[in-house]
């Protein structure tokens, strides 16, 4: 099945492009004068938007669940087209991407440690094996090992519980203390995810247990080409507090002094490249407990950021995650200086409980722009994760202050009913 432009300049084989980044993939991809080519299911992608449809240059249809089919699929299609990069939009597919880019001799991660950036516990095994300061960890296949664990893993409290293999927050809960049944609850909850969706790829259904680090969290994105690490400007991310913690927004810059971001960009590309990402990108989540200078590492996943955080380090930076992604794919040095010094900020629209929406609405205002995600008669989910947002803002300004107040405030006068 081939569809979209004809030729143009070299190609690269997204391995499932649909998701947030996608689009900023399809814009950096026009931008370069690439050829941009997508491997997914063919169900999967007749469900894709018209804009990413017309934007491809042609369609690898296969089943990206098993990875046998999948390999000489892709292999074949790249060798036809002569696809120059391999990359990968969703992070569950970042060690079919490693695999496939060594099997057609192109620039790629590290198959041998590529599951790590996918699967936490591996990911845990990485940060210790590399000295990478990050929580201390247990995993737990049931309620009772996570009690066992609890008692005489020496994490204390609060806990963390997460998924092995999910993103977007799903499955993710903080837990205060021994009491009740709030721990059996949390394990359930990481363990629910047993298949990701739309591909239905099966999941690691262990559950992590981590110890809870306080203080402000952050995130760093860095492109990998070559095996040398160009780090991207630090953002600040801000959540929900309590029982699940639901990113509400991002700013870029972070606020940070410059030689604290200095030590968070290293931290992050050590975090990077523990991971085996070579050429490539890595998002990396980040806290810096009260009182110190030590960034600690949450988790980092080898593929573009969601959240829009492309468009907001843009807007900021003037640099362009996407494009250095495909820089590094095709083995070209990444454009990563800045070459602005703005402020931008993202706010999302959270509604106070699940049930169906009855109106959402965002008013306009200098600076920033908004979006709903959901429409009216959509089912809202529990706010338990980032799959109950229904819109967001974003918002330029000279300031990182300005800005978050900018998108706050608009995100203040939004309109959300839910019934």
């Amino acid at each position: 099945m081939t569809i979209g432009a004809g030729p143009r300049g070299p190609g690269v084989l997204v391995i499932e492009p649909m998701g947030n980044a996608g689009r900023f993939l399809v814009e950096a991809a026009d931008r370069l004068g690439l050829r941009l080519y997508a491997a997914t299911h063919e169900e999967v992608h007749d469900a894709y938007p018209v804009r990413l449809r017309s934007a491809l240059s042609g369609v690898c249809a296969t089943d990206l669940t098993d990875t046998p089919r999948a390999l000489a699929d892709m292999e074949a299609f790249c060798r036809r087209h002569e696809v120059a990069g391999v990359a990968a939009c969703f992070e569950l597919f970042t060690p079919l991407a490693a695999l496939l880019a060594e099997r057609v001799a192109l620039p790629g991660n590290d198959p041998l440690l590529a599951r790590a950036a996918r699967n936490k516990v591996l990911m845990g095994e990485a940060f210790a094996a590399a000295g990478i300061p990050a929580p201390r960890w247990a995993v737990a296949r049931d309620a009772a090992e996570a009690h066992r664990v609890a008692r005489t893993g020496g994490l204390g409290w609060p806990l963390v519980v997460k998924p092995a293999e999910q993103g977007g927050s799903w499955g993710v809960s903080v837990v205060d203390g021994p009491g009740g049944d709030a721990l059996a609850h949390a394990v359930a909850a990481a363990r629910r995810f047993t298949h990701a969706r739309p591909h239905g790829l099966e999941l690691d259904t262990t559950a992590l247990l981590q110890e809870y680090v306080p203080g402000t969290e952050y995130s760093c994105d860095t492109v990998v080409a070559g095996g040398v690490a160009h780090p991207l400007p630090v953002v600040r991310k801000d959540t929900t507090e309590g029982r699940y913690r639901i990113e509400t927004g991002h700013t870029c810059p972070s606020g940070l002094d410059g030689e604290l971001a200095g030590i968070v960009q290293h931290t992050a590309a050590r975090a990077a490249l523990a991971v085996g990402v070579r050429n490539g990108i890595a998002h990396t989540e980040l806290k810096i407990p009260p009182g110190t200078r030590t960034p600690y590492v949450i988790e980092t996943g080898a593929r573009l950021p969601g959240d829009n955080l492309c468009e907001v380090v843009e807007a900021a930076t003037g640099v362009s995650e996407a494009a250095a992604y495909l820089q590094a794919v095709l083995g070209r040095v990444p454009d990563t200086a800045a070459t602005a010094a703005d402020a931008a900020s993202i706010r999302f629209l959270l509604p106070e409980r699940g049930g169906v929406l009855r109106r959402a609405s965002i008013p306009e205002a200098p600076g920033t722009h908004g979006e709903l995600h959901l429409r009216p008669g959509d089912t809202v989910p529990e706010p338990a994760d980032s799959a109950c947002r229904i819109g967001h803002v974003v918002a330029r300004a000279a300031t990182a202050e300005r800005a978050r107040d900018l998108a706050a405030g608009v995100v203040a006068r939004s309109l959300v009913e839910v019934g």
